[in-house]
C-alpha cells in the first residue's frame, strides 16, 4: 500500500476557505472567532511513519519543511488529518520572508534554514482524529473539542492550538492588534461542517492607509497606458524606497493619467531600494518601469506590511496634493 493510500483522507483534499468582509459578522448567533495567521496554510496527514503536508494549492510542502515532518512523526497519535498554518518566528513576529526563503531548490540550503529558523504549526481545525474517525461532517463545535484534545495529548512543542473565542469584543481586540503576528480575524459558524474547497468562513483584515510618493509606473501589458503606480516612502537616510504598488485605477482615468505621468518621467525615481523584475511581491507581467520625479503623493489602503513592503497590492483612495512628498515616511506604518 502506498503512503498516499494509508491516510484517512485523500491528500488532494482542499482546505475550507474564507471570503473577505469589511467587518466582523454579528448577525445571528453561533460565531467562533480566531486570529488569521500570516503564514502558509496547509493540511497535514499522518498514518504511522508516513507524513504529508499539502499547501492550499495542493502542492507538497514537506520537502521545504523537513523539521515539520519530523515533528509530526513524533506526535504520539498514530494517524490524523489536521488543518493549520506554518509559521516561522523572528524577533518576536512571524516572518513571511523566512517562509518564502524555504522555497529553495537546494536541499542543503533548506536543511540549514530548518535548523536556524525552525517552523511550527498552529492548528485551527481537525478533519480526522487519532481514532480514525472522519470529522468533516461534524459541526465546528465538535471539531474544536477534538482539536483541543488532540493538541493536549500531542504535548509536542511546535504543534500549537490557535486561540478561539465566541466573544465578538475579544475578536475586535484581536483585529485591532493585527499586523505583527496576525493578519486579521476569521469567523466561522459553530454549527457548520468542514466544507473542503468552499469559501464558507469569513475573513476580516485590519485595513490601514498610508500616503506614498509615486516614484514610477508600469504600463499595461496590452496597450501604452498606465497599469500600476509604484509607491515609495522615505527612509531614515532620506532615500526613497520602493514599498509596493497600486493598480486600482479607473479605466476612464488611464489616458489622462498616462499623459500626466509621462510629463514627470525622470530617473532615478527611487533613490533607495528600487523595483526589480517580476517577483513574489508583484503580479506585473513586465519588469520594466518608468521612473518619475518624486512630486505626486497618493493615499492608499493596505492590509499588511512585511519586510518594509506592502505584502499585497494596495487600493488607490485619492491624490494628496496637500501633502509634501518628504512627509511620506516609514513612520506611518508603525
Amino acid at each position: 500500500m502506498s503512503a498516499a493510500t494509508q491516510f484517512l483522507l485523500p491528500v488532494d483534499t482542499a482546505p475550507m476557505e474564507a471570503k473577505l468582509a469589511d467587518a466582523i459578522p454579528v448577525e445571528g448567533t453561533g460565531w467562533q472567532y480566531e486570529p488569521k495567521w500570516d503564514g502558509f496554510r496547509c493540511l497535514a496527514f499522518k498514518a504511522g511513519d508516513s507524513v504529508d503536508i499539502r499547501a492550499k494549492s495542493g502542492k507538497p510542502l514537506g520537502r521545504y519543511f523537513p523539521e515539520l515532518l519530523d515533528l509530526l512523526r513524533s506526535v504520539p497519535a498514530p494517524r490524523f488529518v489536521i488543518d493549520g498554518e506554518i509559521l516561522i518566528e523572528r524577533s518576536g513576529e512571524y516572518s513571511f520572508d523566512a517562509l518564502q526563503m524555504r522555497l529553495h531548490p537546494a536541499e542543503s540550503r533548506i536543511r540549514k534554514l530548518a535548523v536556524e529558523t525552525p517552523a511550527k504549526m498552529v492548528l485551527f481545525d481537525i478533519l480526522a482524529d487519532a481514532d480514525g474517525e472522519i470529522l468533516v461532517d461534524k459541526p465546528l463545535s465538535t471539531r474544536r473539542n477534538a482539536l483541543e484534545a488532540f493538541v493536549t495529548s500531542a504535548a509536542t512543542p511546535g504543534v500549537e492550538l490557535s486561540p478561539a473565542t465566541l466573544d465578538r469584543k475579544q475578536a475586535q481586540t484581536w483585529l485591532k492588534g493585527a499586523g505583527g503576528k496576525t493578519d486579521g480575524i476569521v469567523a466561522k459558524r459553530t454549527d457548520d461542517p468542514y466544507l473542503p474547497g468552499e469559501r464558507a468562513m469569513i475573513k476580516v483584515k485590519r485595513m490601514r492607509t498610508a500616503d506614498c510618493v509615486v516614484g514610477g509606473f508600469r504600463y499595461l501589458a496590452d496597450r501604452p497606458e498606465v497599469g500600476s503606480l509604484l509607491l515609495g516612502l522615505y527612509n531614515e537616510d532620506g532615500k526613497l524606497d520602493h514599498v509596493g504598488f497600486t493598480s486600482t485605477i479607473a479605466n476612464a482615468d488611464r489616458g489622462a493619467l498616462t499623459d500626466r505621468l509621462k510629463a514627470l518621467r525622470e530617473p532615478p525615481g527611487f533613490t533607495g531600494n528600487a523595483p526589480g523584475g517580476p517577483s513574489r511581491w508583484s503580479t506585473e507581467r513586465s519588469g520594466e518601469w518608468e521612473p518619475l520625479r518624486p512630486e505626486l503623493v497618493v493615499e492608499v489602503r493596505f492590509d499588511h506590511v512585511t519586510g518594509q513592503r506592502f505584502r499585497h497590492g494596495t487600493k488607490f483612495l485619492r491624490w494628496r496634493p496637500d501633502k509634501a512628498p518628504r512627509q511620506c515616511r516609514f513612520d506611518q506604518l508603525n
